[in-house]
Formats: structure tokens, sequence, C-alpha cells
């Protein structure tokens, strides 16, 4: 069971942080609501993170509200570079924030901050503002901000330096402790528009980090030998270092991944917040940090290091040989849902990828659809069955409401 975060002090004077995790669709909401204490996403617009128009100002308040029913804060992103041109848009956006009781827009932009004042809408600074000193994160508390997400290349020493000999009442600290590392400065980056046309700061990353490179001088001579991928930094991963970060006073634990889908945000919000409570119950332990990380490879990642927070990275913080994928589970097609019988909770599904046995492990995924379970019985043209072939059309009794379109997969681990 979730421990929503508390103002009171828990444990040897620390307070318990909160725990914010990505949201790429109403699915991603559903998977995390036990876990998370804040989520945050974006629009179709002017956020880092691009998508297609799952969330707008349309069902910009119906998700809110969803979020508060679940006791979630709803957290929104207005954290892309704003052009002349994008003023009318942030502003409809900032208004409408405020309408719908956002808890908090995450900003960095100047224009976006003072659409923010100008709304009196609750602001965070963006990791995009890179705030790395006292004096930067004193400015922006001056402004009105009430959160700071420090610039991602601060040491651990360093943050706990600016929380402890810096008071600042009222400005909490956000770091992200799991996720995707960028190449550039907390995430800057200008390498994407010069190659591909697309813009990393106004959310269209073609990812040129995450493709091969050959390392050559001006004479065609081969420079290094390590590998291919010379600028993919592994993801960070925070988990086996709870305690210090906690102690070093940081209010909320970002976990990045807005792009990934309902299986991660339910794994990596579900670990965090177990690593938390542990530490928070006394029962933080070696043995548990081998056991969530070995979940926690489970889903999407490119290998774990620790990123900047005990010093520059070096070579192991590189995915030289492979740029994609390490987890040690693969996620496979079965089918899709082409028809939910309400009344008798069945969903009729096309086997189109691979055959389906009873007592397999099945994922059924859908923009507003995430369900986990067994599959208990398996009929075709009312026989039942134990066994479907690729090709089939088969009734699945399924526990919760499924949609058309809905895809259903399988997880396998990887030998």
């Amino acid at each position: 069971m979730k421990i929503k975060k508390s103002s009171r002090r828990l444990r040897h004077g620390w307070t318990r942080p909160e725990i914010m995790s990505p949201i790429r669709d109403w699915a991603s909401l559903e998977v995390c609501k036990n876990y998370a204490d804040a989520v945050y996403f974006g629009l179709s617009n002017l956020t880092m993170r691009q998508n297609a128009d799952v969330f707008n100002l349309g069902n910009l308040g119906a998700f809110v509200k969803k979020c508060h029913s679940y006791k979630i804060k709803a957290y929104l992103t207005v954290n892309s570079v704003i052009y002349n041109k994008d003023i009318k848009t942030a502003e409809r956006i900032i208004k409408k924030a405020k309408k719908v009781g956002v808890d908090a827009v995450i900003v960095w932009d100047p224009a976006a901050i003072e659409l923010a004042r100008k709304y009196r809408v609750k602001f965070f600074i963006s990791t995009q503002a890179n705030v790395s000193n006292w004096q930067s994160a004193l400015f922006y508390k001056k402004l009105g901000a009430s959160r700071i997400v420090l610039a991602r290349e601060m040491t651990l020493k360093q943050i706990a330096e600016l929380k402890k000999n810096y008071k600042m009442p009222g400005l909490e600290i956000e770091t992200f402790v799991h996720g995707a590392m960028c190449w550039s400065i907390s995430g800057r980056c200008l390498l994407s528009a010069a190659i591909y046309g697309k813009s990393a700061n106004c959310g269209s990353c073609g990812q040129p980090c995450r493709k091969e490179w050959i390392l050559e001088d001006d004479e065609g001579n081969k420079i290094s030998n390590q590998g291919k991928y010379y600028m993919s930094a592994k993801d960070l991963c925070m988990i086996g270092h709870i305690p210090e970060l906690i102690k070093a006073g940081i209010d909320s634990f970002k976990i990045e991944g807005r792009r990934r889908d309902p299986r991660y945000i339910e794994v990596t919000t579900k670990y965090y917040r177990e690593a938390v409570d542990a530490y928070f119950d006394g029962t933080y332990t070696k043995e548990k940090v081998r056991q969530w990380k070995k979940k926690l490879t489970s889903v999407y990642n490119r290998g774990f290091e620790t990123g900047f927070y005990f010093g520059n990275p070096g070579p192991e913080g590189i995915s030289y040989d492979k740029s994609d994928n390490v987890a040690t589970a693969k996620k496979t097609r079965v089918g899709q849902i082409i028809k939910y019988l309400p009344k008798i909770k069945v969903a009729l599904v096309k086997l189109r990828d691979r055959g389906l046995n009873t007592s397999e492990e099945i994922y059924i995924e859908g923009g507003r659809t995430y369900l986990k379970q067994k599959v208990s019985s398996m009929e075709i043209k009312g026989k039942q069955i134990k066994q479907a072939k690729k090709g089939d059309e088969v009734g699945i009794k399924v526990d919760k409401k499924v949609r058309e379109g809905d895809n259903i997969f399988i997880t396998t681990n990887y030998k």
C-alpha cells in the first residue's frame, strides 16, 4: 500500500520525499496510482516530450480531476523553447491550468514564468534552466518559484551543500533518480536540430546520440576502438543510494520516461516507492537493493549508472556497444482486441502475431487500458480450449473493461 508524502519528519529528522512518475497516457496513471505521490505530463505542444494528442486543453480538466481522485498531484510541463508565435498558446495553456486546478506548471522560459505569475499558478523551474548554485536558486525563488528541478550535472555533495548551507524556506528541491540520461547539458542539446532539423528543445529530439558514430582524424585514421556508440549514455539508476538522496534533503524523486509504456512506469514507480518506504521503515538492505535492481532491469533500460551524483561519469557511463534496450525481459505482441462484451467480461481477440496458452500472463494495453492478468479461460466458438494458434480468434475472460484496438502482449525472459 502506498504511503503518501507527509510534511512530518519521519526518521532521523529527514522528510519522506515525493515520488513523481512520468505519464504518457491515461493508462499510465492507472498503473502508478498506488505508488506515486505526483505525476508530470505534457500537452501536445510546448513540452519536451511531444507525443500524439493524448492530453490537450479539452481533456486537461478531466485528467487533473482523475489524478486528484487518487490523491495524486498533477504537474503540467510547459518547458520547451517558446518563440513569439508560441506566446498565445502558452497563455492559453497556463490559463487553463489555473482553471482546472493543475497543482503546478514546470517552466523555465521567462515568458512562461511571467504567465504563471500573471495567472497565479504555482510553478517549478525545469532542469532546462540549469540551476546549479544557490544564487540561481534564490533568483528563481524571488520570482515566486516554489521548487527547483536542479541541473542533472550536480553532484550529491553539491546538492546537500545547497540544501544545508543556503536556507531558502519555501523552496523545494527536485532531482531525477531514474531513467534516460541526455548527452548534453541538462538536455539542452542542439545536435538533433543541426543534423535532422528536429529541435530537442522543442520536444522533437531525433536522438543522434543513440546512433553509431565513427571517430576519425582528418586523415581518415580511426581514433578509438572502444565501440560504436560514443555518445549513448547509460540510464540513471539511484535505487541503491536512497539513504544518501534522502539525507541530502531532496524533496522530490523524479522518474524519467514520459515516452515509456505503462509497464515501465508501473515497475519503476513501484520499486522506488518500496525503496523509500523501506528506508523509513528501517528495512532498507543490500539484498533488497539487489532484488529491486533485478526488477528494474526487466523493463526498458540501456544499462545502469549513477550519472553525475558521485562525480563526472567516465567511460563506464557510456553504452559503447549497444544503444538500445538491454532489458532482461522481452515484450512480444500476441494480438489485438476486436470486440469487448461487457456483460460477460469477455474480450474477442485476434491472435495476429503468435499463439496463446491458458495460464500465460498477458498485458493488455491501450491509450486508456492497462491490465495484467493470467489467461484463466479461452474458447473458440463456445468451445473451451487450452491452446490457440496464430491467426485464431479467441474469447478470453478479462478482469476489467478493455477496448477495441487494445493490444495484447506477453513478456518472456531472455536466455
